[in-house]
């Protein structure tokens, strides 16, 4: 590898990184995707059951949302297709509602770095894989590159609120994210392949109840 294509790895991978923190805008860490209800529940109490919550978490709403991304950087679908599929993909309303929320931040964050770019053919609550995957090709992202923004977005927020909601040792959750992360690249390369079409009905339930719990601590 030459010392320039070097660089564009080092800087693409920097960028990866960049997008997948936390700390943007977005507001990843006030989501649960549904781990709040599972824990209010019953049906998530310790590790174990976080493990097998984000393996299906990613496994299925997860790569939904990835391949959605990694359409919009590849192109095969434009801006107003992707979200049209996207809602199709979401059958709960309080999960498309979460979605938005989380899109308009990525938004804001897109137009903040990239004025450059034009962010007007996005709604003002675009659906956060879509306008993912526009942030993701301003910033020179492949298809299976910006996947894993969302794939790894997706499973470090419902482990994160696991971390706070069940009083777990953060090396314990760092090392099960460590674990998962075959799982988390398998899954970005196969939504990189073509858009998935599949559904969760238990993460649709448990958006939809979370949304009539009262006095929640996470929004989703």
């Amino acid at each position: 590898m030459s010392a320039s294509e070097s660089y564009s790895a080092s800087r693409h991978l920097g960028m990866l990184l960049t997008l997948a923190d936390s700390r943007l805008p977005v507001g990843g860490h006030v989501h649960s995707g549904g781990l709040e209800e599972a824990i209010s529940s019953g049906s998530v109490r310790d590790l174990d059951a976080l493990r097998d919550f984000l393996v299906r978490r990613v496994s299925t709403a997860g790569l939904v949302a990835a391949s959605i991304t990694a359409a919009v950087v590849a192109g095969t679908i434009d801006v107003a297709e992707a979200e049209v599929e996207a809602d199709a993909r979401t059958p709960s309303a309080a999960a498309r509602r979460a979605s938005r929320a989380q899109g308009r931040g990525m938004l804001r964050l897109g137009k903040k770095i990239w004025p450059q770019q034009d962010w007007a053919v996005h709604p003002a609550r675009p659906h956060l894989p879509v306008v993912t995957g526009s942030v993701a090709r301003a910033a020179g992202l492949n298809p299976h590159e910006s996947a894993m923004v969302l794939i790894y977005t997706t499973m470090t927020g419902s482990a994160t609120a696991g971390q706070r909601l069940l009083a777990l040792d953060p090396g314990d959750v760092a090392l099960l994210g460590v674990q998962l992360t075959d799982l988390c690249e398998q899954t970005a390369a196969e939504a990189a392949q073509g858009l998935a079409d599949l559904s969760d009905p238990l993460l649709d339930v448990l958006a939809q109840r979370h949304e009539l719990r009262p006095m929640p601590l996470f929004a989703s």
